[in-house]
């Protein structure tokens, strides 16, 4: 499985994660294709990316970064638009987007913000060190990037024997 960073997007590509997760009533990977034919969200901001996961040639999962809309702060990023198809999921492929998401995001964002009401994928963003937004609008987990990346320099530090 790999994951690579989006300069392109065919909006066919995205067909069976469009199928799959409308059939369950979701519409943001739709409207990830429509922006992005429209030119609305390319993901092409300072900071932005979009990511997808594949198995050979077709697309199984994907997810972006884009500044956060609703902040009015551009030093808050925002995860969007992930999904991963059912056949995939419970494979790690949500998380290595995630992972590769946050690895974007550090260094431009000094936090990340989303919102899910899939239990599943809060559950995945808290074990990934997501939490409480403490009120923030139209966000239901926050990550902020600079403790996190403080904690990876104290953790460098770190011996074992």
């Amino acid at each position: 499985m790999d994951i690579e960073r989006l300069a392109e997007l065919v909006p066919e590509h995205l067909a069976a994660l469009i199928a799959e997760s409308e059939a369950s009533g979701l519409t943001f990977v739709r409207r990830l294709a429509d922006e992005w034919a429209s030119g609305f969200n390319r993901f092409d901001r300072p900071g932005e990316a979009l990511f997808a996961a594949r198995d050979a040639a077709d697309v199984v999962g994907i997810g972006g970064l884009n500044i956060d809309p609703y902040a009015g702060d551009v030093s808050i990023g925002r995860v969007r638009h992930l999904y991963v198809r059912s056949a995939y999921r419970r494979r790690g492929i949500g998380e290595r987007l995630v992972t590769v998401i946050v690895d974007a995001a550090s260094g431009r964002f000094r936090m990340l913000r989303l919102s899910t009401f899939n239990v599943d994928a809060a559950r995945l963003y808290e074990r990934m060190g997501f939490h409480d937004p403490d009120g923030a609008p139209r966000c239901t987990h926050a990550m902020e990037l600079a403790a996190r990346l403080q904690r990876g320099r104290s953790d460098a530090g770190l011996t074992t024997s």
